[in-house]
């Protein structure tokens, strides 16, 4: 926060672009978070059955359900066109843990931790400025309280 009124740091707004590096989508492993109904958009994009789709790209963990990744922590639905371009295979209908990236609390912490985030994305901090109600929408999105 940048002043005692509970006003965020970014009140002014955030630029980001996706450059298609695919690196939010890749690395280490972890947990791409779906809803039933996420799943259920996934799994008539791809053409299957709901069943069958949850049998063949989702985990159940403690917390819920989550995409399936490659054994070397990508998404597998990462798709990578070259070394620098990647491609979403689910992008029109991607998560909503997806479709918030970078604006998740865990980058929106501090200023610090944006440029932190923006050290693994080069998207940050480069392309149209996102204002603070389109923010705050992201992280209602993803059941998260606005800072």
């Amino acid at each position: 926060m940048s002043d005692s009124n509970d006003t965020p740091w970014y009140s002014n707004g955030l630029r980001f672009n996706c450059l298609q590096c695919g690196r939010c989508c890749s690395g280490r492993p972890g947990y791409v978070w779906v809803t039933g109904q996420e799943i259920l958009r996934i799994a008539a994009f791809c053409g299957s059955q709901p069943e069958h789709f949850v049998r063949q790209h989702i985990r159940r963990v403690a917390r819920g359900h989550s995409l399936l990744e490659k054994p070397n922590g990508d998404c597998e639905f990462l798709e990578r066109v070259d070394q620098q371009k990647s491609r979403c295979a689910i992008y029109p209908v991607r998560p909503a843990q997806c479709r918030t990236w970078p604006f998740w609390p865990s980058n929106l912490g501090s200023a610090v931790a944006w440029r932190l985030a923006g050290c693994g994305c080069p998207g940050i901090d480069v392309g149209p400025l996102h204002s603070l109600a389109t923010i705050q929408d992201c992280l209602r999105r993803n059941g998260h309280r606005p800072l």
